[in-house]
């Protein structure tokens, strides 16, 4: 009995761990990182071909042969996105987006070529406010990880009290 609620705590909290990563939340005005990494490692930068692309399928972003390239991009992210080349050969290929405007909202996509992995993230904004309106992702990673600690010590705690239960039972 008590190892079906462990095992239906540890999925809740795992669902909940994925989902994050498929959405990311930001603000009118502010900026946010667009994740999006490779499952292999050790990358040679001439393998390197990712494709980034908005809810139109329009060019966001290209890396060819490990270079940045916004040939064909959509004139509304010129100068706007930022990647993290010291990441690639990691198979870090995420995207920080600045300037975020309404029509930044939706579903982005992020092809690794040389590997075939496809990620989705969507994108939802926020009106900024005076006391939130400049945070990036990185400034709000710290409500999730809170977030998941919270899910944790509710699962743990229930998992305590359903043992304690079944002792006593």
């Amino acid at each position: 009995m008590t190892f079906g609620w462990c095992f239906i705590c540890a999925f809740v909290v795992l669902i909940n761990k994925v989902s994050l990563q498929d959405t990311v939340e930001g603000f009118i005005g502010g900026s946010v990182v667009l994740p999006c990494s490779s499952d292999e490692h050790d990358h040679k930068l001439q393998d390197i071909h990712v494709l980034w692309r908005n809810k139109d399928s329009e060019i966001f972003y290209n890396l060819i042969s490990g270079k940045d390239s916004v040939a064909g991009q959509n004139p509304r992210y010129k100068n706007r996105a930022q990647t993290f080349p010291e990441e690639y050969e990691r198979g870090n290929f995420s995207i920080k987006l600045q300037n975020l405007t309404r029509t930044d909202e939706g579903e982005f996509s992020c092809f690794i070529t040389h590997t075939h992995e496809l990620s989705t993230i969507q994108l939802i904004l926020k009106e900024s406010t005076e006391e939130n309106g400049n945070k990036t992702t990185e400034e709000n990673e710290g409500s999730r990880t809170q977030s998941d600690l919270i899910n944790i010590s509710i699962c743990v705690f229930t998992v305590l009290a359903l043992t304690v239960a079944s002792i006593t039972a």
